[in-house]
């Protein structure tokens, strides 16, 4: 796949397209609103930024990982959620607006720490790798990828606003048929790799997701935040966005096997979702039951 047409023009294009369905959804007041609750959106960009990186080089460490898989998780680690994670708080009846925000900042954010963690990783688990990737670079393609089509997106929404919100579930689907078909095309490439570590790659992904999830809580319940907020802290660290960590891997940096990671987790942080989302209802019903 290194080198080819579809991971040097198709898998940009697409990541572009993305985004720019991601700037439909998105307004100028999303990122204000950081003035507005700075508690909550600050701890939900720590989780993000500097908790989840550590969380996934831990879990390197502890697992002892092969080169490929440790830079999966790290490049995984280094792309904040999505669109994806608003649709889920949605689903859990997090706080909506909070999400979005968090999923507009995080992503103006990663910009810069993204490329500073890739190449940190690249620099401790790969032998000359620091040869390869430079801050600028990664820098420069993550701007033109994935910020800059996302601003497209803004003006559109600004300018057009009935258009977009129409629009914007269409983006939203495809991209979520765009993100099955990754995953098909990454693990059918990578299957003898992952035939040989399955077993690690899923104790990481699972790892990464559950711990993530129960950081969000934490840091929500450190800083004295309501349930609603918890959980939505909870969703946008717990859920990273995959397909960006794929596109990064195959298209940035050209390494197919450290794709193999985020191909994975693109499927398994719905358990931990899922889990969460069980945990609040029941939270919630108890909470009730006692004021009966």
């Amino acid at each position: 796949m290194s080198g080819s047409i579809l991971t040097e023009l198709l898998l940009p294009i697409a990541l572009a397209f993305i985004m720019f369905g991601m700037g439909l959804s998105l307004t100028s007041f999303d990122f204000l609103r950081v003035w507005q609750a700075p508690r909550s959106v600050i701890l939900g960009l720590f989780g993000q930024l500097v908790c989840l990186p550590l969380l996934g080089f831990l879990i390197c460490l502890g697992l002892q990982l092969p080169v490929e898989l440790a830079m999966g998780v790290m490049v995984l680690a280094a792309c904040p959620g999505g669109s994806m994670s608003n649709v889920l708080s949605h689903l859990a009846k997090a706080n909506l607006a909070l999400s979005v925000s968090l999923t507009a900042v995080g992503t103006l954010a990663c910009i810069v720490t993204a490329p500073f963690i890739i190449y940190l990783a690249t620099v401790f688990f790969v032998e000359h790798a620091s040869q390869q990737y430079s801050l600028l670079s990664i820098s420069l393609k993550l701007f033109v990828f994935t910020l800059l089509p996302v601003l497209c997106g803004m003006v559109v929404r600004h300018l057009a606003r009935y258009w977009a919100v129409k629009v914007e579930p269409i983006f939203r689907g495809l991209a979520l048929v765009f993100l099955v078909l990754l995953v098909i095309g990454v693990v059918a490439q990578e299957l003898e790799v992952l035939q040989n570590s399955f077993s690690d790659v899923v104790v990481a992904c699972l790892g990464l997701n559950l711990i993530s999830i129960v950081i969000g809580l934490l840091l929500a319940k450190f800083g004295g935040l309501q349930q609603r907020d918890g959980l939505t802290l909870a969703i946008e660290i717990g859920v990273q966005n995959s397909t960006m960590a794929m596109l990064v891997a195959l298209s940035i940096m050209q390494q197919p096997g450290y794709a193999i990671v985020a191909g994975v987790y693109g499927l398994t942080m719905y358990i931990g979702v899922a889990l969460l989302m069980l945990y609040a209802k029941y939270t919630t019903q108890r909470a009730q039951a006692l004021q009966t």
